[in-house]
């Protein structure tokens, strides 16, 4: 490992978006470690993919980005999502009893977490209860001065409050989008502004940071130390926005891990998020100097 980079681990679904266009890798946890990577962490991915053609490819492409994993092989089918581009929007139908709903605990994981300055988890790869165990006991194994960046990333049913209860107990950052926070609200019966629900939010479950998204608008980042910046969505020509979130919270990550403040981590994070929805795909190909690129947005 390159100690002389932060160490980034994300945990869960790794699979291949069957867009109209053909098939492309992607799974938000492998996402967030590609773009963690290319803003300087030694990035890793664990999850599994199937015994099968589909699953020498995708290790393949995620060998091919640069991005470290360890993606243990099983006996079920390589995940796999059905896309449809609604107007550049993505709308997902995700097979179910894939490979990556049976990720294993193994000593391998373990040391690895235990080293990470930083651990991207969501709540899709917990819908299945073996890889839900797997996730919680690493992230119960994460050093407690770790940054451990909850991305709740609800995809159809596969949640529940307290599969989100469990997991916000077990984060420092809290990332949740305009749409998601509405569900929120029902499902721990809260009211009063966004604001009010997201401090709540914080105080609840003694957060670091926690991010709201709203798409084309805004965001919004609170600190625990009473900081917060809103930043209005860049406009940009919009190829589509898979990934967006992602690369969001891998440059986000990054900044905060680099010492950068909560306001230029929040621009950089921003503008990378801009960057890739002028690309196709969640994996683009980065300029040779992003921080040439992202000084061009002049936020």
């Amino acid at each position: 490992m390159e100690h002389n980079k932060p160490i980034v681990v994300s945990l869960g679904e790794i699979l291949w978006d069957m867009l109209p266009s053909g098939k492309r890798a992607g799974g938000a946890p492998v996402n967030f470690t590609y773009h963690a990577t290319k803003h300087g962490a030694d990035g890793y991915s664990i999850s599994a993919v199937g015994e099968d053609p589909f699953g020498d490819e995708l290790a393949q492409a995620v060998q091919q980005t640069g991005i470290k994993s360890i993606l243990q092989r099983n006996a079920y089918p390589t995940g796999r999502a059905e896309v449809a581009l609604i107007d550049g929007i993505p709308e997902w139908t995700i097979v179910k009893n894939v490979a990556w709903d049976h990720i294993t605990l193994t000593e391998e994981l373990i040391e690895l977490v235990q080293q990470a300055d930083a651990i991207c988890f969501g709540s899709l790869a917990c819908r299945s209860q073996e890889s839900h165990d797997t996730i919680i006991a690493l992230l119960q194994h994460a050093r407690r001065d770790s940054l451990r960046y909850y991305d709740i990333n609800i995809r159809g049913d596969h949640y529940s409050k307290e599969l989100i209860d469990e997991q916000l107990r077990l984060a420092t950052v809290f990332k949740v989008n305009d749409e998601e926070l509405v569900l929120l609200r029902t499902l721990f019966g809260l009211s009063g502004s966004d604001e009010e629900v997201c401090t709540w939010f914080m105080n609840t479950y003694d957060l670091d940071y926690l991010i709201l998204t709203a798409g084309a608008e805004y965001s919004t980042i609170w600190s625990k130390n009473g900081e917060h910046s809103t930043i209005n969505t860049p406009k940009v020509q919009v190829a589509d926005t898979i990934g967006a979130g992602d690369s969001f919270s891998g440059a986000f990550t990054m900044g905060i891990l680099q010492g950068a403040s909560l306001r230029d981590a929040h621009k950089v994070a921003v503008n990378t998020a801009a960057f890739v929805c002028t690309n196709d795909g969640a994996w683009p190909a980065y300029p040779e100097q992003i921080e040439d690129y992202i000084g061009e947005q002049g936020l």
